[in-house]
Order: C-alpha cells, then structure tokens, then sequence
C-alpha cells in the first residue's frame, strides 16, 4: 500500500480542507443536523375525527407552534360553544417542570416531557393540583396530531377528549 504524499501545494490544500471539514462536523452539535421539529406551524382541529366527554365540543381551535430547540411557544385561538375567542398562551419548555400558562379557565400551567421526536406528555394544573395528563402524537407523516385528554374539567367532572389536528 502506498501513502499519499502531501507534499504538493493542492495536496495538502485538499488535505487542511479535509481535516478541517471533519473537525467542524465534529465540534457542531447534533441538533444542528436534525431535521426540522414537526410540530413547529398551524394546526387546525378536525371536529370530525375528534371527541369531547363531556360536551359540548369547540366550535374550532387552531394551534400555533413557534421557537426553535427545546423551548417553544403555543397559542391556542378557541372559538369555544358559544361563540366566545379565548387565546391561551404555553411555554412549551421540554423539563418536566411546571411553567405558566395564560388564557385557560381549566389550567394555569402546564410541564412538557418529550418522549422522542413526535411524542409529548404534558401535566396540566390549576393552583398546583393536578386535573389533566395529555399525550400528543404527531403522524409519522407530519400531516396530523392526536392529542388524547384525561382529567377533570373547572366543574369537576371527569374528562375524556380526542382531539385530531390537521397540519396547515
């Protein structure tokens, strides 16, 4: 076997440009060669596909993601049976912890955990007790979201929601 000189100019121009190309995909960190996070944009219920125990369902919610990394920012606009607009506002911070929420009568903070790329649990609590858990799911194709509810409504009751996004 015979080893490459790099003795010549280019050769050892190709040789640094190597090295230094190894060295930078080295010293970047991994994130920053991930796809995009699926949940980032506008999502739209599907009243259709979804389900409220007890009812009366929304007459609509879109969901929007912003940010970048671990911290993202969610505004849900509701159009709740009624008629009325209520904006509720996440700090969608991947610690486990308890962060602020504004805009929900049912919560006033919610703790995100990540369990891979496409799937969440979120804790909700209202004055430090709990009173929902949450699981989202994201497709594998991007294109919906499944956030299944289990806890307590203002009122008391035991709440079971389905709720099917559709990626704008």
């Amino acid at each position: 076997m015979k080893l490459v000189s790099v003795s010549t100019p280019v050769a050892r121009r190709v040789f640094i440009s190597i090295l230094a190309a190894s060295a930078l995909a080295v010293a970047l960190p991994q994130s920053a060669f991930a796809q995009a996070d699926p949940l980032l944009g506008t999502w739209k219920l599907n009243l259709a596909k979804s389900s409220y125990v007890p009812g009366p369902a929304p007459r609509s919610i879109t969901l929007n993601y912003q940010g970048a990394g671990a911290n993202l920012t969610a505004t849900a606009d509701t159009i709740d049976p009624a008629g009325k607009s209520l904006r509720a506002v996440f700090m969608r911070i991947y610690d486990g912890q308890p962060h602020p929420t504004t805009g929900s009568p049912d919560y006033d903070a919610s703790a995100y955990t990540r369990l891979d790329a496409n799937t969440f649990i979120i804790s909700r609590t209202k004055a430090g007790k709990l009173v929902e858990v949450d699981t989202q799911v994201i497709s594998q194709d991007g294109k919906a979201t499944t956030i299944t509810t289990r806890g307590v409504t203002a009122a008391g009751m035991p709440a079971n929601i389905l709720q099917v996004y559709e990626k704008q």
